[in-house]
């Protein structure tokens, strides 16, 4: 059965391994089309690492800013190219509902600011110093390449 977007608050994709079949299934048709009908919705993706070349395929990262992994001579930041992105050299990239990072190290910062368009800002913040992250994960200023 199909999975309705609208059923649904926001997407978060995480990145993956070639050799463990990550861009098989991150390519396939019903998680592309997934993609572009949470996007139409206007509802939050975030992705992580390699996940912002689904995000590429799909179509919906097309002349907008977005990262990727940088790391092995920038392969993957030349594939998110080759899709259309504005690629940017920055941790964590949002364009409109669209968050990428550009790997694991910044999932957590994609996981916060997820919760905080989801709930506010302020209850993100409760929960990053519940949990202890505020020591770790200072609050940023906004990103530059934000279009929203």
């Amino acid at each position: 059965p199909e999975v309705e977007a609208s059923s649904y608050d926001a997407l978060a994709i995480p990145g993956g391994f070639e050799p463990a079949g990550f861009y098989g299934d991150a390519y396939d048709e019903r998680v592309q089309r997934l993609i572009q009908a949470f996007d139409a919705g206007e509802q939050p993706i975030a992705s992580v690492c390699v996940a912002a070349l689904a995000l590429g395929k799909s179509g919906v990262l097309k002349g907008r800013h977005g990262t990727t992994y940088a790391l092995n001579n920038g392969i993957r930041r030349n594939q998110l190219a080759e899709f259309g992105v504005h690629v940017q050299d920055r941790e964590l990239v949002t364009d409109r509902n669209l968050i990428t990072c550009d790997g694991p190290g910044s999932a957590l910062q994609v996981a916060f600011l997820l919760l905080s368009r989801l709930t506010s800002e302020e209850n993100a913040a409760r929960v990053k110093h519940h949990m202890g992250f505020d020591k770790l994960l200072p609050s940023s200023p906004p990103d530059p390449a934000c279009r929203e």
